[in-house]
């Protein structure tokens, strides 16, 4: 489509772009678009004097603005009709009753201008393809023959006035070409509009990126807030499993201490309750510690009976509780807290080995 002419809009010249547009070049330039408001503007105040300049109409005529063109570069039908007349060409409007009776498929015209108030745009067929020159989209839009009709259907139901280009146009290279060629188009033109929002807003983009990239240094801050995350979260789970691991060891103390109360047959005293204070548990350590110092003796006891004549047995020392046995600076109250729960949980241990051994052999 590079061969197509295609003005895009400037300003309000869109009367300009649009018979550039119809005629394939720049046959027109707003200096003499304007020549011709001008001369329209002079054969009107003519016709108005010739009620008499006097007249009020008159004097009303002169202090209105041109009704052909203004100061935005707009211009009216009259303008672009009389631009045409140059090339020998006719408007007809589309919908008229005089057309309408002649029948004619707009795909067997040549080119239309359409027109929704101050704009103005070209649709004209160049080789065997009809083509949308708005000036306001990014470039040429191909129109399907099927869709011609309900094209120009669409644009009268928007308030489009649509008018049909009659005579012959001139020559132009894009329709030449497309005379023996067919094009295809995988995406349709954007509005001039959407393509500079587009623009924009990458260019927002764009400087936002470079702006964090410049805060840091390129040194990659996504990758140092990903570390970051992996290290809060290594540390989560350690502190988790560390919160397990307590848990579960005050589970096990709980159930060696209820299975230690249920033993009603033992030596050691039942308390009231599951959860011992540190008085029971340093009574419970000291009845333990005397029961085996008791069994300790009576084993010393018989190893001397046992041994032979002359050779003397000496027993190690052994701990003692706080009641006066040997060894009270191990085992007496000065013993910490830890000391004697760590006691306590041995004790209770073997106390429910041993249930489970009787009950065993039961």
């Amino acid at each position: 489509m590079e061969s197509i002419f295609h003005e895009k809009q400037e300003g309000s010249l869109c009367a300009q772009h649009c018979l550039n547009n119809l005629l394939q070049g720049e046959y027109f330039s707003p200096v003499e678009l304007s020549s011709i408001a001008h001369q329209l503007d002079e054969e009107e105040r003519m016709r108005m004097a010739e009620g008499g300049v006097t007249s009020e109409d008159y004097r009303t005529f002169l202090q209105q603005p041109s009704g052909n063109m203004d100061d935005s570069g707009f211009f009216s039908i009259q303008v672009i009709s009389n631009a045409l007349k140059v090339w020998g060409l006719e408007l007809i409007l589309f919908n008229s009753p005089e057309y309408q009776r002649l029948r004619i498929d707009p795909i067997n015209e040549r080119s239309f201008i359409c027109n929704y108030k101050e704009h103005w745009f070209t649709v004209r067929k160049l080789g065997k393809q009809w083509f949308n020159l708005n000036s306001l989209l990014t470039g040429p839009e191909l129109i399907s023959d099927t869709y011609l009709a309900l094209f120009l259907a669409q644009l009268q139901q928007e308030g489009y006035s649509i008018f049909v280009v009659k005579g012959d146009l001139p020559d132009c290279e894009a329709d030449q070409l497309l005379q023996m060629i067919r094009v295809q188009q995988m995406h349709r033109p954007k509005l001039i509009g959407e393509e500079l929002a587009q623009l924009k807003e990458q260019r927002v983009q764009k400087t936002d990126l470079e702006r964090v990239l410049e805060a840091n240094d390129g040194s990659g801050m996504v990758d140092e807030d990903e570390e970051d995350l992996q290290r809060a979260l290594a540390l989560s789970r350690q502190e988790i499993d560390m919160e397990d691991e307590e848990a579960d060891l005050r589970r096990a103390i709980q159930l060696s201490m209820q299975g230690s109360s249920r033993n009603a047959s033992q030596d050691i005293p039942q308390t009231s309750g599951t959860h011992l204070t540190s008085e029971e548990l340093r009574k419970r350590r000291e009845a333990y510690f005397e029961k085996q110092q008791q069994q300790q003796q009576q084993q010393q006891q018989q190893e001397q009976q046992q041994a032979p004549p002359g050779q003397l047995s000496h027993p190690c020392e052994r701990p003692t509780t706080s009641s006066g046995a040997p060894g009270s600076d191990l085992a007496g109250d000065a013993m910490s807290e830890e000391d004697m729960l760590r006691a306590a949980v041995t004790m209770s241990l073997e106390t429910v080995r041993s249930d489970l051994k009787t009950e065993g052999k039961q």
